[in-house]
């Protein structure tokens, strides 16, 4: 499969509506009588979690902040993205948020989230920030990558990041390692 890897400028940002973000969630994990542990959903997101216009007004934020924004493209069409915050944040660490992360479906498991989500690491590495934080939507699928690719549960919790979605798990990914 020939995919193509660059930046996204801001006139390609309207491109996200090219991408299947639709997903299946079988089982996702939460809290259960203080213990994580996956629970049936059985829950069908169709789209973009909070809609398109959300997802398109933060990708142009992070542009215009100097942030990461990066594309996967097939045939000219974008199949995948994945966008990382400029501003850096933490006591101890020194990290940026990984803030949009979607891959087409027809497109997963083929290794485009992998080289995205690396290729991102490297750009804020270079932007001078240790670690990427993860509000990473708690289905079994995405933990599975998440930890599978080196992420861990995040040393330090951000607050307010934490308080915008509970369900969400706050993971890490450590640049020291790259």
């Amino acid at each position: 499969m020939n995919i193509k890897y660059r930046r996204l400028d801001i006139s390609e940002c309207l491109k996200i509506r090219e991408i299947d973000a639709s997903q299946y969630i079988g089982q996702a994990w939460r809290e259960v009588d203080g213990k994580r542990q996956l629970v049936k959903i059985d829950y069908y997101e169709p789209d973009l979690p909070n809609g398109f216009d959300a997802h398109l007004s933060k990708l142009i934020e992070t542009v215009n902040s100097g942030g990461v924004v990066l594309g996967a493209f097939h045939d000219m069409r974008l199949v995948g993205y994945c966008s990382a915050n400029s501003i850096v944040f933490g006591k101890k660490y020194k990290y940026v948020l990984l803030d949009q992360f979607y891959i087409s479906k027809n497109f997963r498991n083929k290794g485009i989230g992998k080289r995205l989500f690396f290729m991102a690491a490297d750009k804020s590495k270079e932007n001078g920030a240790e670690k990427f934080y993860i509000c990473a939507g708690s289905s079994e699928e995405t933990i599975a990558f998440y930890y599978a690719i080196g992420c861990k549960e995040a040393m330090e919790i951000n607050e307010e990041l934490f308080q915008s979605d509970a369900r969400d798990m706050q993971l890490e990914y450590d640049f020291r390692k790259l």
